[in-house]
């Protein structure tokens, strides 16, 4: 059976925003199976953040793109065919194998997930990445505690949902930064955070947050650094804990993004600041996944999805990423489950 493949590849490295020169899309027929392999069908694709640091040929906690290969990113997919006598035709998976329609992966390089749990969708976010960065970032680093005031930026985006959402199971007042009306309605009718500012509307954000937390703030996580992040600083008690999650407002900036010195501020009130990855805890993942499916399972978190239709709107679904039109999870559906398939 030949199979001919759908891909996007890195076709440009970007200077600034990223556009329709910087990727590429191509064709190509997929080889036979070897012994041990899986052929994948893709359903979900996540697009993320931290993917636009690895359009750059820059150091990194992860190495960037290669200029004519196929883009790599977090993928849900079903086995369609299989020389594995771990996996048969049907079993959905997920693994890193990135923008393209079909891949064939060695056994060892996907994971089988249950549909019957969950949504095969949350494998992609509040049970996958996005939900272990905002359990680890918030627990290990902010350490909130109870009658604490948690400040979280990117509030509606996928982490930043999941960690006010985990810091109100810890006690903590919870206060969300995010750019639309309707951000700050699924902040405050549905997450049930305490108060939310639209960074967007307001006219004084420095009033809105000394109004929002009128005992300062204990934990800052930041998922967008910019003038956003300097309004914070300048609210937070001594012994706050800032975990640094992404810079969002910097990744697209031609130029090197200058702002206050934040030495004097983190000396003055004995702060600590602490950038992180994920993969810094990979050796507590299980423990953490099972703690976020029971938090889920007894409907203690909850999320919400932005979903976009069509392989060929996977660029611009990443672009959305920047312009801050998704809520929650952002992913492309490529295709339906062979089981949900009409015959």
């Amino acid at each position: 059976m030949t199979i001919s493949n759908n891909q996007i590849i890195l076709a440009n490295r970007p200077v600034g925003m990223p556009d329709g020169d910087t990727f590429k899309f191509t064709n190509s027929n997929l080889n036979s199976l070897n012994e041990g392999q899986i052929l994948i069908k893709t359903l979900y694709i996540s697009v993320d953040p931290y993917m636009r640091g690895r359009l750059a040929d820059t150091k990194s906690y992860i190495e960037p793109f290669k200029v004519n290969e196929v883009i790599q990113g977090g993928v849900v997919g079903e086995v369609i065919e299989s020389t594995s006598d771990q996996y048969n035709e049907g079993d959905i998976v997920i693994g890193m194998y990135g923008w393209q329609e079909y891949f064939i992966a060695n056994e060892n390089e996907v994971r089988k997930i249950d549909p019957s749990l969950a949504p095969i969708t949350t494998h992609l976010g509040i049970l996958g990445m996005t939900g272990l960065t905002a359990y680890f970032g918030l627990l290990k680093i902010g350490q909130p505690k109870k009658g604490d005031t948690v400040v979280v930026s990117g509030a509606a985006g996928a982490v930043g949902s999941a960690v006010g959402q985990i810091a109100k199971l810890h006690g903590a007042r919870v206060v969300g930064i995010a750019g639309s009306d309707e951000k700050i309605t699924f902040l405050k009718d549905e997450l049930h955070f305490d108060e939310a500012i639209n960074y967007r509307t307001t006219t004084d954000i420095d009033r809105d947050l000394k109004v929002a937390c009128p005992n300062g703030v204990d934990v800052y996580f930041d998922n967008v650094g910019g003038s956003i992040s300097d309004a914070v600083f300048a609210q937070l008690n001594r012994q706050a804990r800032i975990p640094v999650c992404g810079a969002i407002s910097a990744y697209n900036l031609e130029k090197p993004d200058i702002g206050p010195r934040v030495q004097s501020m983190l000396i003055k009130n004995s702060v600590l600041m602490q950038g992180f990855t994920v993969g810094d805890y990979s050796n507590e993942f299980k423990e953490a996944s099972i703690q976020l499916a029971q938090w889920l399972q007894e409907d203690k978190l909850k999320y919400r999805e932005t979903i976009v239709e069509g392989f060929d709107q996977i660029p611009t679904a990443f672009l959305h990423l920047f312009e801050g039109k998704n809520v929650g999870k952002l992913l492309v559906k490529v295709a339906v489950p062979s089981s949900e398939s009409i015959s």
